[in-house]
């Protein structure tokens, strides 16, 4: 492939996926009508084309939102559509880590969506990408997987699950644990209650020291937000890929 196809293809690429964006805030047939062109701008990137992967990936990112926002079997043949793009990705590129995670999320929306057991099938294919995103990123997935066990009552391996999270950098804020309803089990449990205390502990901690080595107090959220929203929102639209997931 020349230069000017390949840089022809980024463009569609780029196209794609700035419509997918776009679909996402936006409802009904329009929303409709944007995935439908963004998909179509997928397909015609893939032939012949080394961007295969990331095509296939940002496809499978734009059948998972869509999916969500639709029912029945819309939604169920959205998430198969999902997971096979998902799937096919991880085929031509092992350790594309956003398609091992949303591929563990799209089949665990499409489990929610059938209403089935905690140890479906459904729910071991999601087990079985997450695991996968471990093995690329260690801890990248280890939420998710806390999920799993959390609805199973895996006590043990929920709490594993979330240290590794914690101690990788990769644990959601303490109100996105506590609002979370894959962990409605765990939240009853004196477990649970300790490591949610833990979490507590550690961010006094961090301010004492902060307060120590530069004697200021800590920036409140709003002091926090407002300096690095413009860097967050550019980070936001570049690498919308990874994201929990849920």
């Amino acid at each position: 492939m020349s230069l000017l196809e390949s840089f022809t293809k980024r463009k569609i690429l780029t196209a794609a996926i700035n419509q997918t964006t776009t679909a996402r805030v936006s409802e009904g047939k329009v929303a409709d009508s944007l995935y439908k062109g963004a998909y179509q701008d997928y397909a015609e990137v893939l032939i012949g084309d080394p961007l295969r992967s990331e095509t296939l990936y940002n496809w499978g990112f734009a059948l998972l939102h869509q999916a969500k926002t639709k029912a029945g079997d819309e939604a169920i043949r959205l998430y198969d559509e999902a997971i096979a793009k998902f799937s096919f990705c991880l085929l031509l590129n092992p350790s594309y880590l956003g398609a091992a995670i949303n591929g563990g999320v799209a089949y665990m929306d499409l489990a929610r969506l059938k209403a089935v057991d905690s140890h479906d099938e459904l729910y071991e294919q999601a087990k079985s990408y997450f695991e996968q995103a471990n093995a690329i990123q260690a801890g990248s997935a280890s939420y998710n997987l806390a999920c799993i066990y959390g609805l199973r009552d895996e006590r043990q391996a929920c709490l594993d699950a979330l240290e590794n999270a914690k101690s990788k950098g990769y644990l959601p804020e303490a109100e996105e644990i506590m609002a979370d309803p894959d962990l409605d089990i765990a939240k009853t449990q004196p477990w649970f209650a300790i490591f949610m205390a833990t979490l507590a502990e550690t961010d006094d901690a961090e301010n004492v020291e902060l307060i120590s080595e530069t004697g200021e107090q800590p920036a409140t959220e709003a002091e926090e937000t407002e300096p690095v929203q413009e860097e967050t929102e550019r980070v936001a639209e570049s690498e919308e890929s990874i994201a929990k997931i849920d």
